[in-house]
């Protein structure tokens, strides 16, 4: 049974932004050229666009008895150490200047806050994941109780 869960997908704003610029390449491609290309034009666009969004909001965070997963990666819960939300300049520290660039990375710019997770495992090369969310408080919370709850 999963503890926390939230798909990292894109905000409204650039849904609107990006229906603008479908609409702008159709109509710059239409008015010159013609209908027809512009319907062409703007349909790949729309699909290329699409798919992006899809595939870069398809983000899951998931935490459950057993793993933490974030994005494509999975690690057992047993491999990590001290959990610390952030928010605000210490997030945008955290995913800028003061990243180890070692570690794996979930980044969303739309999001305001993130967690940092320590791992422990020897063997994995990542000395923390850091972890874009929409609640740092939640997610940092669902890691630490069923960490604390096992040792």
């Amino acid at each position: 049974m999963e503890q926390y869960r939230e798909r990292l997908s894109v905000p409204v704003s650039w849904w609107v932004i990006g229906a603008a610029a479908v609409i702008t390449l159709f109509v710059i491609t239409a008015v010159p050229a013609g209908l027809p290309a512009g319907i062409a034009v703007g349909g790949i666009s729309a699909a290329v666009l699409l798919t992006l969004y899809l595939r870069y909001g398809g983000a899951v965070v998931a935490v459950d008895a057993d793993k933490l997963r974030a994005g494509r990666a999975a690690i057992e819960r047993q491999y990590l150490g001290r959990v610390e939300p952030l928010s605000g300049e210490d997030a945008r520290n955290a995913f800028g200047r003061d990243c180890n660039p070692a570690a794996y990375l979930v980044l969303r710019s739309y999001l305001p806050g993130a967690v940092r997770v320590e791992i422990t495992d020897p063997n994995d090369p990542a000395p923390y994941w850091l972890i874009a969310t929409r609640s740092p408080e939640r997610l940092a919370a669902a890691l630490t109780a069923e960490t604390v709850a096992r040792s």
